[in-house]
């Protein structure tokens, strides 16, 4: 009896042992899910300007967003994936602006009746094209992919404004003109005006789902956070990094040109001197989104909530009376927050 008291006694107690198990912090909860900073500025925002301008509040708004928000969408999906991958790529307007042009210009002159799918496929298999370019470059030369995007895209744009045109065509394909009108919903607000769903929409839909499958459920998606995470890792782990860049810049390339037919659709208009200074934006809305620009993180979520964020401040601020010259500042000044944020979590979590 003594004996098992002396153990008793001397057994040191468990809980003294184990060291206490902490629920994660509210700074741990969302530095593993930065979007909802994101999300939290975009309602805060939508709260100011729907409380000064009432008539904010409407699905009109929203159709507007949404058709504003299309390009940018999927420019930002496929930035999301070069980001991811530890690169950065800023040649993706011109990609899409020498996508776009050309091709309509080219369809128009030869095949004006030629159905809308066959232009959309012509225009992704062209973006493929130039980016694979892009890929190939970063690979073989190991540059930095800025310095490598900074030089192809002033090859594109040379391209396109020397050898392709310079002049606004309006006269488009008559299958793009028609999917630009087509209404995936409508309704007549109570001032007479037709609010219009552009079906274009679908392809945003589409494109996030797919850059979230092969993200989230593929090898591929998973080398590519891992080479965004460490170049040097992902190689010992038997990831062919060739490959990888080939996909990361050939993707991106893909959602740029389907980005600048659309555009060409719902604008009814092919301009060589579109999308061209969108470039920051765009990584703007990647970055609030989420998204180290170290790469192997960012998520498809975080990125479409960012597009929303950038798109509210460039469209909507006007309605309540804040001049376009401060979209830019408000921009900057929310980057800078979250890049404070993100880091000063990160090292506190």
């Amino acid at each position: 009896m003594s004996s098992i008291m002396n153990r008793t006694m001397t057994t040191p107690n468990v809980v003294e042992i184990a060291p206490e198990v902490k629920p994660p912090t509210w700074r741990a909860k969302l530095s593993r899910n930065p979007e909802w900073f994101t999300a939290a500025l975009i309602v805060v925002m939508c709260a100011i300007v729907g409380a000064i301008n009432p008539r904010f509040f409407q699905f009109a708004t929203l159709f507007d967003l949404l058709h504003s928000a299309t390009t940018m969408s999927l420019f930002a999906l496929g930035t999301l994936v070069v980001l991811a991958s530890g690169g950065i790529d800023v040649s993706f307007t011109a990609i899409g602006a020498l996508t776009m042009y050309a091709i309509t210009k080219a369809v128009f002159a030869w095949w004006p009746d030629a159905p809308f799918a066959l232009i959309l496929v012509v225009g992704a298999l062209g973006g493929i094209v130039l980016g694979v370019i892009n890929g190939v470059l970063v690979h073989r030369l190991k540059a930095p992919s800025l310095i490598v995007t900074i030089g192809t895209q002033y090859l594109y744009r040379g391209v396109l404004l020397t050898f392709v045109g310079t002049t606004f065509f309006m006269n488009i394909p008559h299958s793009m003109d028609h999917f630009g009108r087509i209404p995936l919903f409508f309704y007549h607000t109570a001032d007479g005006l037709r609010a219009v769903l552009p079906a274009s929409v679908i392809a945003l839909v589409l494109a996030a789902v797919v850059t979230w499958w092969l993200l989230n459920r593929t090898m591929m998606g998973r080398g590519v956070y891992a080479m965004g995470g460490s170049l040097a890792i992902a190689e010992r782990l038997g990831y062919n990094l060739r490959a990888i860049h080939l996909f990361v810049f050939g993707y991106t390339g893909m959602l740029a040109g389907i980005a600048g037919i659309l555009h060409v659709s719902n604008n009814r208009l092919a301009n060589p001197f579109d999308l061209v200074g969108t470039e920051l934006d765009v990584i703007a809305a990647v970055i609030l989104g989420g998204a180290r620009i170290t790469g192997g993180t960012g998520t498809v979520a975080g990125t479409l909530l960012g597009v929303v964020l950038v798109t509210l401040i460039n469209s909507v601020l006007i309605l309540v009376g804040v001049p376009s010259t401060w979209q830019k500042v408000i921009i900057g000044a929310f980057i800078l927050v979250a890049g404070t944020l993100f880091a000063l979590q990160r090292k506190g979590a």
